[in-house]
């Protein structure tokens, strides 16, 4: 639960990061939610939160060019950015978190983007993220 709380918190911040360009240090902060609800919860969460938001912006070239590959004819901008965000901090953990096995990651990614996407974002999501996955031969 805590790595789950993690990853909203992470794909909230890289989502604020790509659409008002926020500085990392201040979305490590998460200054979206309020003292309280900051204070409920769990240091572990957040400290994997940041794990997340860091890495995947500084493997962002890298990341996207990944996207980028398996989007089957669609174009990276017109992409909804809720998606953008989802696949961007769940790449990351494919490539760069090995103790996470992928199914894992893939499962949360699918529910993050079925909370917060449009209606078919969790197929879409889960689409380029197997490809990668089968690449990475994870």
């Amino acid at each position: 639960m805590a790595r789950h709380k993690g990853r909203i918190l992470a794909f909230q911040a890289v989502f604020s990061w790509e659409m008002g360009h926020i500085a990392q240090a201040d979305l490590l902060e998460f200054p979206w939610l309020d003292e309280n609800s900051l204070e409920k919860i769990k240091p572990t969460s957040l400290d994997f939160a940041r794990i997340l938001v860091s890495g995947t912006i500084e493997h962002i070239d890298e990341i996207d060019g990944l996207i980028k590959k398996y989007l089957d004819s669609w174009d990276f901008e017109r992409i909804n950015k809720v998606d953008i965000a989802v696949l961007r901090i769940s790449i990351y953990s494919l490539l760069y978190q090995q103790d996470i096995h992928p199914t894992i990651i893939i499962n949360e990614a699918i529910d993050i983007a079925k909370e917060f996407g449009s209606g078919d974002s969790f197929r879409f999501v889960n689409a380029v993220l197997d490809n990668i996955r089968k690449e990475l031969n994870r």
